[in-house]
């Protein structure tokens, strides 16, 4: 992905909320979302920009933007997923024709123009942005696959597969949600210390900070994506929850991850392009000494997303007294082993295809630190000991009422610094009618 003029860190919008230093959303980051008004309307495409969203069909139908006819059909969906199949050249065509609309230089009868198709923030309501067809969530922090196994009670906690390949399972795209979806506690059957199972709702439950990538074109079947060329088929990036019932998991996993995971999984509404990220990459950890060499197909690059990850946690006492939350880790992507273009090249290894729209979570974005781990299970060794918070409150494990949410930024000297949004959900009790009885 090239860097051009769209990632200059001179750049300015006429726009005065684009350019404040807290915005996620300067000029240089131009995101897709799907919104609607909240005083109702349908569905619509929009790119974020400061604390406003620019309508991108009504700006194309008004001639703000240049139109053509392959643009013109994929800004008139209610999903990003034509958007996301358009050719490449198409794609970083777009950016810059809104970056040139939305720049401090653009002449005032265009300005105008494109005003009339903002809408704030506050008044429009976020939808999941893309249809998700399929979804993968891979295992690549050796970190949190350590102490997982570990608490286990695992012989090798870290399984001899985990540097040869990207371990994945395939996850439940119907319950994918956007952020602000609430998640109900999950019943299911969970196996006490003294080997009995019981149904029952979840007491272990947990969140997974993860970082997601959406595909945008996808490969035939019967024919694998070169690692070389991996990165033409990420289209961009959201924050991912992957909501966790551990203790259900744990005794249910044979196969892999089933009921424990398929209840929820909340994605934030901003697709942050891969092009606007082109410009922050930094060097993955290196990996221990002793591990085996990465097979040729996966190799070739040991460059990730240099961002900073962080989950904050407000319990339903927090949100009664005002105070805004607690910050419980801060990581980023280059702690895992393993980067998205090798994740999609893995997929498509033994020629299965993936298609526009499919989702790839990168597993729990955990690092060495103890600041740096990416959920509950890891910071309180599986419930074992309690997580103290700022207000007196403890947590072994999440309780109902307690609201996590995620945000991320990109930053590197030379450029604008961008963000992702929040990627928020609340846990919500368990339905008191799903009983063992019932």
């Amino acid at each position: 992905m090239q860097l051009n003029e769209t990632h200059d860190v001179g750049k300015r919008s006429w726009l005065d909320s684009a350019n404040q230093a807290e915005t996620d959303f300067p000029i240089q980051n131009l995101p897709f979302c799907v919104f609607r008004r909240a005083c109702g309307g349908t569905a619509a495409i929009g790119v974020g920009i400061g604390d406003q969203i620019l309508d991108l069909a009504a700006a194309l139908e008004s001639g703000a933007i240049p139109r053509s006819p392959g643009l013109d059909a994929a800004a008139a969906q209610t999903r990003l997923n034509a958007l996301m199949a358009l050719d490449r050249g198409e794609q970083s065509s777009l950016r810059k024709k809104l970056s040139a609309l939305l720049d401090a230089s653009c002449d005032g009868a265009q300005r105008e123009r494109a005003a009339g198709h903002l809408v704030p923030m506050r008044d429009a309501e976020l939808l999941l942005p893309v249809e998700i067809g399929d979804y993968t969530d891979f295992l690549t922090s050796a970190w949190h696959t350590e102490r997982h196994g570990r608490f286990k009670g695992l012989q090798d906690p870290l399984p001899k597969a985990f540097f040869s390949l990207p371990v994945a399972y395939h996850g439940r795209a119907s319950s994918i949600r956007v952020s602000g979806t609430h998640a109900t506690r999950p019943w299911g059957q969970i196996r006490d210390a003294q080997g009995g199972v019981r149904f029952a709702p979840s007491e272990a439950m947990d969140f997974e900070l993860e970082l997601a990538a959406f595909v945008g074109q996808g490969n035939q079947q019967g024919r694998r994506v070169e690692i070389g060329r991996a990165g033409e088929h990420l289209f961009g990036y959201c924050l991912m929850n992957d909501w966790s019932a551990k203790d259900i998991q744990w005794w249910e996993q044979v196969l892999g991850p089933f009921l424990g995971k398929s209840f929820m999984t909340v994605v934030s509404p901003w697709v942050v392009t891969a092009e606007a990220l082109a410009p922050y990459r930094g060097r993955m950890d290196p990996r221990p000494a002793g591990t085996a060499a990465i097979l040729p197909h996966l190799a070739g690059g040991n460059e990730t997303l240099d961002l900073v990850m962080e989950a904050w946690l407000q319990t339903s006492r927090m949100r009664g007294e005002g105070t805004p939350g607690v910050r419980l880790t801060r990581t980023n992507p280059r702690n895992l082993s393993w980067n998205f273009e090798q994740m999609l090249a893995h997929h498509t290894s033994n020629g299965c295809n993936l298609r526009t729209g499919d989702l790839l979570g990168s597993g729990t974005v955990s690092g060495a630190s103890d600041d740096a781990m990416g959920c509950m299970t890891e910071m309180t060794s599986a419930g074992a000991s309690a997580l103290q918070l700022p207000n007196g409150e403890t947590r072994s494990w999440l309780q109902d009422g307690d609201e996590v949410f995620f945000r991320a930024r990109a930053a590197r000297e030379g450029f604008a610094s961008i963000g992702f949004g929040e990627c928020r959900s609340r846990i919500l009790p368990a339905n008191a009618g799903d009983s063992a009885a019932s």
